[in-house]
C-alpha cells in the first residue's frame, strides 16, 4: 500500500515536471530559430547575388548595344552591387526590429 503522504508528495513532483515542461516548451524551439536564420542570411546572399546579376547583365546588355564593352558593364556591375548591398542593410535592418520586439515581448510576459 502507498502511504496518502508518500501519494501527495508523487502527485506535487508530477505537477512540478509538467509545469517546468509547459515552461520549457512555451517558447519556440531553438531548432525553429536556427532555421529561420539561416534562411534570413540565404536570403542575404541572394538578394547581393541578383543585384550583381541584374547590373551585370544591363550593363553588358548595354555594352553590346552601343559597341562600348567594358564602360557600361563595369558601371552597372557597381550600381547592381550598391543596390544589393542596400536590399541586404534593409534585411537586416527587420531581422533587428524583429528580434528587439521578441525580446520586449518576452520581458513583457
Amino acid at each position: 500500500m502507498v502511504d496518502p503522504v508518500e501519494k501527495e508528495r508523487l502527485k506535487q513532483l508530477e505537477d512540478r515536471i509538467a509545469a517546468a515542461k509547459a515552461a520549457q516548451n512555451s517558447g519556440k524551439p531553438h531548432q525553429d530559430e536556427h532555421y529561420s536564420q539561416a534562411n534570413m542570411a540565404w536570403r542575404m546572399v541572394i538578394e547581393l547575388v541578383a543585384g550583381l546579376g541584374i547590373g551585370f547583365g544591363i550593363g553588358y546588355g548595354l555594352d553590346i548595344l552601343f559597341g562600348t564593352l567594358p564602360i557600361f558593364l563595369v558601371l552597372f556591375v557597381f550600381l547592381g552591387l550598391a543596390a544589393g548591398v542596400k536590399t541586404m542593410m534593409r534585411t537586416a535592418q527587420e531581422v533587428q526590429r524583429k528580434q528587439t520586439a521578441d525580446q520586449a515581448e518576452d520581458k513583457g510576459d
